[in-house]
């Protein structure tokens, strides 16, 4: 399959969460994570946390949802700084992705990915960051953070921790020390 292409693409929107779904994405990323070794299945608590903060930004909560009214995927993206001794950039943290698991590898998460990055810069947003597997997210346009000065707050391998401009330029200039919100450190 076609990095662009979706099974269900003309049997799936991509469209901004409501308060009446809250329990349904707990759920989709629960069981998104649910086998995932390297996770510690709190991600569903991120993304409640998260909604409570000002980080949060609910144009950017994204749900795919089936023809049907299933909810099969979810995306957050919120609010993270840059730190650098010249001040602060805010861009986005992508956390978490989540697709459940007997709709993986269908395209639904690049959908989500695609869709949220178009939001994003139509909000005017800049760049995006994240922890995430080296072999997926490059096809979203997702480089080494290190290629840009950025260096993450986590003992991860380089080739984990990513960022992509959402707008030509958007991360010139910037380089730091990623800032994550008090909601991913609260437990």
């Amino acid at each position: 399959m076609n990095d662009s292409d979706c099974k269900h693409e003309n049997t799936m929107i991509i469209r901004q969460e409501k308060e009446e779904d809250f329990s349904r994405v707990r759920d989709v990323v629960k069981r998104a994570f649910e086998n995932v070794k390297e996770s510690d299945h709190t991600e569903h608590l991120l993304v409640e946390r998260l909604r409570k903060s000002e980080a949060y930004i609910p144009d950017l909560s994204l749900v795919a949802e089936m023809k049907g009214e299933k909810i099969v995927g979810h995306i957050l993206l919120s609010k993270v700084e840059v730190v650098s001794e010249k001040g602060f950039v805010t861009v986005l943290g992508v956390a978490p992705l989540s697709v459940l698991p007997e709709f993986q590898g269908q395209g639904i998460g690049g959908m989500l990915i695609r869709e949220a990055h178009k939001r994003a810069s139509g909000l005017g947003y800049g760049a995006a960051l994240l922890l995430g597997h080296k072999d997926y997210y490059p096809r979203f346009g997702y480089r080494k953070a290190s290629e840009f000065g950025i260096k993450f707050p986590f003992d991860v391998p380089d080739e984990y921790t990513m960022a992509v401009e959402l707008r030509a330029g958007g991360l010139k200039g910037v380089q730091g020390q990623v800032r994550y919100p008090d909601a991913f450190h609260e437990l």
